[in-house]
């Protein structure tokens, strides 16, 4: 075992193979030496050899952890899809915050067909591990799968029906475009005049078209049919900023903050008003709750907030307080900037690569 590790640590899977090899054949009910071997086949992309020897090890010691994610993993290598998902859920009963094996189980409903089912592992998944980009992926592609069943479904079911211009109105501004998207949703409201969201999305394409005007019109509707609606409030007083109207965007968002007093969003919006509207001091309290939550703040909200209070700072004669302030902006603008050039870069290179696999 010392031997076999040591090669694998220097990367030579050939060696580590043959001393795992001689574990297995001189302590045959050693199932950490089937295990072993059973990796370095893996990584040899021996497949049959690494379900023949994990298999071994499971036999041996069915709770040894990581042996079932493997096999698993090696079961789906080889196309040998229910037996890769009874394994890999063997390994969850054994380890239920594994998420690589939330992963590979997903990954395996998917190709089965259990797209529901993927969907809840592949959350779960995301759940333990956040920020891994491969669960992400899945994930990502786990719920656009079902988002298009539910449809093809939702189509089979009632081809006339509302939500059908609703469906077509959200996959034309993915795709930008904004006059079709306008068109379905008009189509949908035709039918449902008092259903409640779908004002609030024209809402939304009308904005993205900078048709402010007919954006609030929407808003206020929406809020006809649905006097709750906490987004098309927060929308409606955001336009009224947009639309030079801060006297009505001051009263919109307090009440917002009335429903939702630790609005991030709704305190900047609010410090928005108030700074147009002269209340100086106001304003340097709105932003700077942004700033003193600055960990549940979105990044362009929180760098705009310092920049807001450098100036508001400036007016009030506070002239360390402002340059503390635009120090903070400044080393945030920074930053995005970076950010910004590196995605360019990044996307040139991709841009490259597949003109140069194209060629």
């Amino acid at each position: 075992m010392e031997q076999g590790n040591g090669a694998l640590r220097q990367g030579d899977l050939a060696e580590a193979a043959e001393k795992f090899s001689q574990v297995t054949a001189m302590a045959p009910r050693f199932a950490g030496g089937f295990f072993s071997l059973g990796l370095v086949r893996i990584q040899q992309g021996k497949w049959e050899e690494s379900i023949t020897a994990l298999q071994k090890c499971v036999q041996l010691d069915p709770k040894f952890r990581g042996a079932h994610l493997f096999l698993g993993i090696a079961e789906y290598r080889r196309n040998r899809y229910p037996e890769a998902n009874r394994d890999l859920k063997n390994e969850i009963e054994l380890a239920p915050k594994s998420a690589d094996a939330l992963m590979w189980l997903g990954i395996v409903q998917l190709i089965e067909g259990d797209t529901e089912g993927a969907v809840v592992s592949l959350d779960r998944a995301a759940v333990l591990s956040p920020k891994n980009v491969d669960i992400l992926y899945h994930r990502g592609r786990a719920h656009m799968l079902l988002s298009q069943k539910s449809y093809e479904q939702m189509y089979e079911v009632d081809p006339k029906s509302w939500r059908i211009h609703q469906v077509l109105a959200q996959a034309f501004v993915e795709q930008e475009r904004y006059e079709e998207a306008a068109r379905e949703c008009k189509l949908a409201l035709q039918d449902r005049p008092l259903e409640s969201g779908l004002h609030e999305q024209l809402g939304d394409i009308y904005w993205k078209q900078n048709q402010l005007e007919s954006a609030e019109s929407e808003f206020g509707q929406e809020l006809e049919v649905d006097p709750d609606s906490r987004s098309a409030l927060y929308k409606l007083g955001t336009i009224s900023l947009e639309r030079s109207k801060p006297l009505v965007a001051e009263e919109i968002m307090r009440k917002v903050l009335d429903a939702t007093p630790e609005s991030i969003e709704a305190h900047y919006q609010l410090g928005r008003a108030e700074a147009q509207l002269a209340k100086n001091d106001r304003a340097i309290e709105s932003f700077s709750f942004v700033t003193a939550n600055a960990s549940r703040a979105d990044k362009d909200i929180l760098r705009q907030a310092y920049y807001q209070l450098s100036q508001l700072y400036r007016r009030a004669q506070k002239p360390d307080e402002s340059k503390k302030a635009l120090q903070v902006f400044l080393s945030m603008k920074q930053d995005a900037d970076a950010s910004e050039q590196k995605k360019l870069q990044d996307k040139l290179k991709r841009a490259a690569k597949e003109t140069g696999e194209d060629e």
